[in-house]
């Protein structure tokens, strides 16, 4: 072997062949160059809860797939006091889940303080940025009672159900998290072919959201089901899974419907506003359904005289609840969901193709009246006068643009037939603009900012990827 001439020359070769280990020992598929911290995004029992069931699981959910060898003992522990509680620690890998199961009952009516330390690390050895510490205080007895669902959605047996619909079941009370994101625990199936699809659970409404990776197919009976595996905050599970049957519209009826599929809203779907970086209003806005903000916090939801719940918060000029991206957990990751739920429908809304009517009126289309179909403007879509959506209940209407949507000062968007606002879609590359007392019609999906001036309403949903800015509106979802 030659001789090594400098000290240079061998911190070099060191360099190389430390890294090369390095690169060696991180997991296939992780991010090169990965240096983002794990967080904690939810926890259960949640922060400051109070009686909490002497029997129950303390667990944590991360933001990121986890380092196994961390989710130990030596990185969990749960205390009243000085005292520590003797438990067992596992990890659920799939849903990211740290899970602390004391050997005995805790003692009632006492404050306990739930520590996970920066021994925790990511795939590629991240660790939490400093300690995550919450408390919460038992109650006075034991929780033996199991959970029920209470109420689903499409019901049992329901017909002509849209295609583009999510699949909800509400429980009775509070479920443990980690259960309800195991996609084993809610299936939706046609025969024995599974539906692909995510699942969302909001606490605050003790509802389970199954949102499909694609529309149903027409013509079919599909069949829900909660699992066993469902469990309330005590560990209590189910005491027989819960299963339920639906058939979407006929094939013929979808067959007759005219115009694109309907656009996949999602989780997005759940809300009549939602924005990523702000939502404000001049008092007093009339908004029925809920509006969120991710991954802005909930100051960045401005004008609504808000009062903070665990997890929420409420408005006299909202009936619905309102979220944010730094409310108690799970709701950060029910936001996640949500937003990115939102960017998908607009690329999905962006991405139709094959529109019959290309620039139309060259985007000034006041007075005009709209068949379903797509219809696409490579400029500015300007409403200056009355337009018209004519057409029957399942048909739909895409309409594409890439500048801006604006609709002048008592302008409307008027429905005809049977046409409903729900089949309506607006996808705008810049930002949409509804002029004093103006009236829309359908969902808008805006790359940018939407703006609602003094007394303009709209019947929809206003999903924008900057903000929400209302002057005394009104949002109705559908």
């Amino acid at each position: 072997m030659k001789k090594i001439k400098s000290s240079r020359t061998f911190l070099l070769l060191v360099t190389i062949l430390v890294a090369a280990a390095v690169v060696g020992c991180v997991p296939p598929g992780t991010p090169a160059g990965d240096t983002t911290r794990p967080t904690v995004i939810s926890t259960i029992p949640i922060d400051t809860a109070m009686d909490v069931p002497l029997n129950g699981t303390i667990n944590a959910t991360f933001s990121e797939a986890m380092n196994a060898a961390t989710m130990v003992a030596a990185n969990f522990s749960l205390a009243a006091g000085g005292t520590v509680v003797a438990g067992a620690v596992v990890f659920d890998e799939p849903n990211k889940t740290m899970t602390f199961t004391p050997t005995a009952a805790l003692t009632a009516s006492t404050l306990y303080t739930a520590t996970i330390t920066t021994g925790a690390k990511d795939l590629v050895g991240n660790t939490l940025a400093v300690n995550t510490v919450w408390s919460f205080s038992t109650g006075a007895t034991s929780d033996t009672t199991a959970p029920t669902v209470l109420t689903v959605s499409p019901a049992d047996l329901a017909t002509n159900v849209a295609i583009d619909s999510t699949i909800t079941a509400t429980f009775s009370e509070g479920m443990d998290v980690s259960t309800m994101l195991n996609a084993a625990n809610f299936t939706v199936a046609a025969g024995t072919t599974a539906v692909s699809g995510t699942v969302a659970y909001n606490v605050q409404n003790k509802k389970a959201i199954f949102a499909p990776a694609s529309n149903l197919v027409a013509g079919t009976t599909y069949t829900a089901t909660i699992a066993v595996g469902a469990k309330d905050l005590a560990g209590n599970a189910l005491a027989a899974a819960k299963v339920w049957t639906f058939e979407t519209i006929p094939a013929s009826v979808a067959a007759a419907a005219l115009g694109p599929a309907p656009v996949r809203l999602g989780t997005a779907g759940n809300f009549a506003i939602l924005a990523k970086t702000a939502i404000s209003t001049v008092p007093a806005s009339v908004i029925t359904g809920d509006i969120g903000v991710s991954p802005a916090a909930e100051t960045y939801l401005t004008g609504f005289s808000q009062t903070k719940a665990t997890g929420y918060s409420t408005s006299p000029q909202v009936t619905g609840l309102l979220y944010a991206a730094d409310m108690t957990p799970p709701t950060p990751w029910y936001m996640t969901t949500a937003v990115s739920d939102m960017e998908a429908a607009y690329t999905d809304a962006a991405g139709r193709s094959d529109a019959p009517v290309n620039d139309l009126s060259a985007g000034t289309i006041g007075g005009l009246t709209f068949a379903p179909g797509l219809y696409k403007w490579g400029s500015n879509v300007l409403i200056t006068t009355d337009i018209y959506i004519n057409g029957a209940a399942n048909d739909v209407w895409i309409f594409q643009m890439s500048g801006n949507l604006i609709v002048s000062s008592a302008q409307k968007v008027i429905l005809q037939g049977a046409a409903q606002a729900k089949n309506i879609f607006w996808q705008v590359a810049g930002y949409a603009e509804l002029g004093t007392t103006s009236v829309v019609e359908g969902t808008i999906l805006s790359q940018t900012q939407i703006k609602l001036l003094t007394g303009s309403t709209l019947n929809g949903r206003a999903l924008a990827q900057t903000q929400v800015t209302l002057d005394t509106a009104t949002v109705t979802k559908p």
